[in-house]
């Protein structure tokens, strides 16, 4: 299983405000700390806007913080919602693809199944699990 780029800067923008919570990021510092262009981090806070995990205040002073408490916001959530409907594989898309044998094939089923249980292991995780210090000596 792999996720896209902006399921994976979603996670990096999510993080970095969960290390801060108290401070407004804007695009450009969220953009210089992850070295990320400034238009992808503005649209991939958008969609994290979208899903409830950012609140954005615009103008002078504005900028963009978790919505929620780091351990509100569940990891696979996030990922299945930035992931939308990505096909695992082609003949997963509505239309199945150029796939030329999907009526006698037994693979997909267990591809959708494990891409399931590939969330449903998220699922567990929250984002402040994704930030805390280990525990024990360094």
């Amino acid at each position: 299983m792999r996720l896209t780029l902006f399921t994976d800067y979603g996670l990096r923008i999510l993080m970095r405000l969960a290390l801060e919570p108290d401070r407004r990021f804007t695009a450009e510092a969220m953009s210089d700390d992850l070295h990320l262009s400034r238009t992808h981090v503005a649209k991939v806070v958008q969609a994290l806007r979208e899903a409830g995990c950012v609140a954005t205040l615009r103008g002078q002073g504005g900028g963009f913080a978790l919505a929620r408490p780091a351990e509100d916001i569940r990891i696979g959530a996030v990922a299945r919602r930035l992931e939308g409907r990505q096909p695992i594989v082609e003949c997963f898309r509505p239309d199945g693809g150029n796939c030329t044998i999907l009526s006698r094939c037994r693979l997909r089923s267990r591809l959708e199944r494990a891409g399931e249980a590939f969330f449903r292991e998220l699922d567990d995780l929250t984002l402040a699990d994704c930030v805390r210090a280990p525990a024990g000596p360094v």
